[in-house]
């Protein structure tokens, strides 16, 4: 066994763990930006976005943290992983409902369970906002100057 590989932690054997994770992390963001240009529509963009990019950044920060010898860096990037891992699914969950209910057309080889679509209701026309008479009275702008 070579001298690198049965070195302590803060010695080659992290930075080589740290390097490993940095191409994986590097593949993913790839794969993600791949997926973003070639998917046909914003559903499968947004889950290829989602997916390999959470997973890549993740496993760029985790090689921050293998790889760096101060203890701030590490806690730090730990906060990055879980802040990512908490928000990522949430932000893609809305973006893609409000894309349905906004009305986004699908890829014609989406298949979809009729059911779906008498659970939530969606616009038949895409890009309408609607009036400000179908607003709630909460909800409707204000008129009052400065108000």
């Amino acid at each position: 066994m070579s001298a690198a590989l049965s070195a302590p932690l803060g010695a080659p054997l992290s930075e080589w763990i740290a390097a490993a994770l940095v191409l994986l992390g590097g593949a993913f963001c790839l794969v993600a930006a791949i997926g973003v240009v070639r998917m046909p529509d914003v559903y499968t963009r947004m889950h290829a976005s989602t997916k390999a990019g959470t997973l890549g950044v993740g496993l760029l920060a985790v090689a921050l943290a293998v790889g760096s010898p101060v203890g701030t860096v590490t806690v730090k990037a730990i906060a990055v992983v879980v802040f990512l891992i908490a928000t990522a699914p949430i932000g893609a969950h809305l973006i893609g409902r409000a894309a349905y209910r906004s009305g986004v057309p699908f890829w014609p080889g989406t298949v979809i369970e009729p059911a779906v679509h008498e659970t939530f209701p969606r616009d038949p026309t895409p890009g309408n906002r609607g009036a400000v008479e179908d607003l709630p009275p909460s909800a409707r702008p204000d008129d009052r100057v400065g108000g």
